[in-house]
């Protein structure tokens, strides 16, 4: 089984500059897992990228891995 906890904390943590204020919190309602990502606020920047981008790609990663376990995944950033 897919750690998608796991997955979504090092993606984000390779990419910020103070991993250790990456938390991920999971909220579990019938065939959806809503995943909560917390970074510092200085962070916030580099998480969401230029238009978006890479909170796009993280999304997408995640829901693909999500796919692979047969789960309905969202991310939601803070």
């Amino acid at each position: 089984m897919i750690d998608l906890i796991r997955l979504l904390e090092d993606m984000v943590r390779a990419i910020v500059e103070k991993p250790d204020e990456v938390k991920v919190t999971q909220e579990i309602s019938d065939d959806n897992i809503v995943l909560t990502l917390k970074v510092a606020e200085s962070d916030m920047g580099m998480v969401i990228g230029k238009h978006g981008n890479i909170a796009r790609a993280i999304r997408t990663v995640t829901k693909a891995a999500a796919k692979l376990a047969d789960k309905k995944v969202t991310v939601e950033i803070r």
